[in-house]
């Protein structure tokens, strides 16, 4: 019998990172640790070893931890951080580039990260292009394996109270998921459950290379 793959968690305290958690649960062929700032509530019958630290301290935790594979859920929005664009380029970039640079130092294999729909460096949408520079820069890092994820809006119960207009969007975004097909079919909604059951599937995948992952893949990769 093999050993349980070494996975850590980066951004265990959000909305992706608790379904992640959850998903795991079952797993015996993973070892799951979580690197956070503070205590969470944890799952019933989670199985994860949370590795509480500032995040000045996070790439000497990432280097003892050792992991096989590092999924990266980390991010904020641009109205969290109150319109402050350095603040959001601080967690998003920096501290995304900085995890995932510890990570290739300490020999993980594959990294898989949480990104959006739209991603592209030469965007004229903040946001979008902050993530793509993100990509960019994760692909000269080199790591034998990268998986990108592009989700739409996330669907799921946010900690905190909810903005009317991401609980508009929830509510409507399972009826406009239905014209968007074709090209449009890469942005559809997706229920964070499901994604964090796409980024379970997708630890340890061969073969080696750089994969990019929107909506129509997620649901092949459910299919399985």
């Amino acid at each position: 019998m093999s050993e349980p793959r070494r996975v850590l968690l980066v951004g265990a305290t959000g909305l992706v990172g608790r379904e992640v958690i959850a998903a795991c649960a079952t797993r015996a062929d993973i070892t799951l640790s979580g690197l956070a700032r503070r205590e969470i509530p944890l799952p019933q019958g989670a199985r994860i070893e949370l590795l509480l630290a500032d995040t000045a301290h996070w790439p000497q935790a990432i280097a003892d931890a050792r992991p096989d594979t590092v999924v990266v859920a980390l991010g904020t929005t641009i109205k969290a951080v109150g319109g402050d664009k350095a603040k959001f380029r601080a967690v998003d970039h920096d501290l995304v580039l900085t995890c995932a640079e510890a990570a290739k130092s300490a020999g993980a294999r594959q990294l898989i990260l949480v990104s959006s729909v739209g991603a592209e460096l030469s965007s004229r949408n903040f946001y979008l292009s902050v993530k793509g520079e993100v990509e960019d820069r994760l692909a000269k890092l080199h790591f034998a394996r990268l998986d990108i994820l592009r989700p739409g809006l996330l669907r799921g119960t946010r900690e905190g109270p909810v903005r009317p207009a991401e609980r508009l969007g929830m509510i409507l975004s399972p009826l406009v998921d239905r014209f968007l097909r074709g090209s449009l079919a890469r942005y559809r909604s997706v229920r964070a459950r499901d994604l964090a059951r796409v980024i379970v599937a997708l630890i340890g995948a061969r073969p080696d290379g750089r994969y990019v992952h929107h909506n129509p893949e997620f649901r092949r990769l459910l299919a399985r």
